[in-house]
């Protein structure tokens, strides 16, 4: 397999932790957003949106949006899995999942697009809507919280999916100065546990 990457991007680190997650390997071949490396037409035959990741596989077949590339490998690569192995048990992974990109990983992302104006070259960065942004991301840290309470990990007793869009978009984050506060114990025993695991460095 061959994975369309960026090293700063969050998306594509979620599916280098799950390839992680899994011990495969695979080729990986680093596109420069900020050059505009993904809007050559070479690429545009690779993902006609553009974006990074995309996952090619040995057959030519070329996965894009982060969601069905971390889906398939769970179910390519059955062990461990990530996604649960009943149906409520892949309802309740799936949900916090949902929730963790909802509400955490695209107001990161807004935030980044809106208030660095890194990629003002391609389009308008409305600095209110990036703080908005900003502030939606802070509003879902106190359920979150309350969800960590009594639960080991995001979805429940078992490391999912779900961990690691919220990890990747908390650490993303932090390039517009959001940080995780000691007001929050179980977010930051969370993240510890997190960061001991081999693929959070992927």
């Amino acid at each position: 397999m061959k994975l369309y990457d960026n090293p700063h991007a969050p998306n594509p680190r979620r599916v280098r932790m799950v390839l992680a997650e899994k011990g495969l390997e695979y080729e990986k071949e680093s596109l420069d957003l900020g050059a505009g490396d993904n809007l050559k037409p070479e690429f545009a035959a690779v993902n006609p949106y553009s974006k990074v990741p995309v996952l090619e596989l040995p057959d030519g077949l070329c996965l894009s949006e982060t969601p069905a590339i971390c889906r398939f490998i769970d179910e390519a690569y059955p062990e461990p899995e990530l996604y649960g192995t009943t149906a409520k048990e892949r309802a309740i992974i799936d949900m916090w999942d949902h929730r963790m990109e909802s509400m955490l990983l695209y107001p990161a992302l807004f935030a980044f697009q809106h208030i660095t104006g890194f990629f003002k070259d391609r389009m308008t960065p409305v600095e209110d809507f990036g703080q908005e942004s900003v502030r939606n991301f802070l509003k879902a840290l106190p359920v979150l919280e309350t969800q960590l309470t009594n639960n080991e990990w995001i979805a429940g007793g078992r490391f999912s999916i779900a961990d690691i869009t919220a990890v990747c978009a908390i650490d993303f984050i932090r390039i517009v100065k959001v940080r995780i506060g000691d007001e929050y114990p179980n977010i930051q025993r969370w993240y510890a546990a997190m960061k001991r695991r081999p693929s959070y460095s992927a």
